[in-house]
């Protein structure tokens, strides 16, 4: 059945009247020493005289598709005085905050500081990012609300900078990437989430991050298109690999979102676990119940990249089987494939849901909100 053009009008102005939270906002450095000011002598003359090896797959700063140039950004999102997308408050202001009606929005920074193999050096550079998105952004428009840069492959860095940003309500989260050297749920990563559940700090897992391998099970892709769709693989992997190995039943207090990863993924998963699960729980005596529930009861989706099927009441049924409340609204700003709130999500919606995606999970979701 066709959902009729007037209750798409309905929703569209609902969603005008609503004052949204956007769950990734990603902020820029101007250049590429910005955060020289926040570091220590020795890691600026360290990054002058040799650089930083990246724990990445891709030689050089960048990667080599498309997206990458120029800034991975939308065309109308470079400011008037030239500095790369996302790196100017006053224009995201204008552009964004005050065009979106957005009440908060949580930075997710991607600017390589969890990337160095030197993990001392990476510990360094996330704390810089800490001070700098505090300094640049949030200091300055309390809309806005930061994530907890670390480095997930030192455990104790990344908990002594949990600890050192824990309870400063410019910060609305934790943030790792979805790729990482080990599958997140091994022992090796358990301080973190021990940290995270003890000082209530919800983890948000953004779509890439550091890792040696090839992106793909299979290897290297021969088109962006391929690299673009299998980051969602990792974000299947993580969930699969914090379920199965007891992160959640050790440490049910804690909540994660995965961000900018898509969704049309989470039924087939969690259907899959179970199934599995029921022929093989002996081998993991760690996850007590069926994965679906942890699913339910410690995980939570963002909703860009928006899956966009044929037909506007599947996109509805997708949401009912992973359940409203599980989903909050992100654009990405100010990346390519952003989602506009106004045109995103065309499918029938009370009002009740409509403020559940685009508000009240959020608020109730992350920490130092209100």
């Amino acid at each position: 059945m066709n959902v009729p053009d007037q209750v798409l009008e309905r929703s569209a102005e609902t969603a005008a009247k609503l004052q949204l939270v956007d769950c990734d906002i990603h902020p820029s450095l101007k250049h590429r020493q910005a955060l020289h000011p926040y570091l220590e002598k020795r890691w600026r003359d360290h990054l002058d005289t040799y650089g930083s090896l990246a724990h990445c797959v891709y030689a050089g700063r960048g990667g080599p598709y498309p997206r990458f140039t120029p800034e991975t950004a939308r065309r109308d999102a470079w400011p008037p005085n030239g500095n790369p997308p996302g790196s100017d408050l006053e224009f995201m202001k204008v552009q964004h905050l005050d065009a979106h009606d957005i009440r908060f929005g949580i930075l997710e920074p991607i600017v390589g500081a969890n990337n160095a193999r030197n993990t001392d050096l990476s510990a360094a550079l996330c704390t810089a990012t800490n001070d700098w998105q505090v300094d640049e952004f949030t200091s300055k428009d309390k809309r806005l609300k930061a994530s907890i840069h670390i480095g997930a492959e030192d455990a104790e860095l990344a908990v002594e900078e949990i600890e050192r940003r824990a309870g400063d309500r410019n910060f609305a989260q934790i943030q790792l990437g979805s790729r990482s050297v080990e599958p997140i749920g091994r022992k090796r990563y358990w301080p973190i989430f021990e940290a995270a559940q003890r000082n209530d700090m919800p983890i948000g897992f953004h779509v890439g991050g550091p890792s040696p391998y090839a992106p793909s099970p299979s290897g290297w892709p021969d088109y962006y298109i391929e690299d673009h769709h299998v980051l969602t693989h990792s974000a299947h992997a993580q969930v699969a690999s914090m379920i199965l190995e007891g992160v959640f039943e050790l440490f049910p207090k804690v909540r994660v979102v995965m961000i900018e990863a898509g969704f049309a993924w989470v039924p087939p998963l969690a259907w899959r676990l179970d199934n599995h699960w029921r022929k093989m729980r002996s081998e993991t005596p760690l996850c007590k119940r069926p994965p679906s529930e942890y699913l339910k009861q410690n995980v939570w989706f963002t909703t860009q990249p928006a899956e966009e099927p044929e037909h506007r009441e599947d996109l509805r049924l997708l949401f009912e089987l992973i359940g409203f409340d599980r989903m909050m609204f992100a654009t990405d700003y100010p990346h390519w494939d952003f989602d506009d709130p106004q045109r995103a999500l065309a499918m029938p919606m009370s009002d009740a849901e409509r403020r559940m995606l685009f508000h009240d999970n959020a608020m109730n979701f992350y920490a130092n909100l209100d």
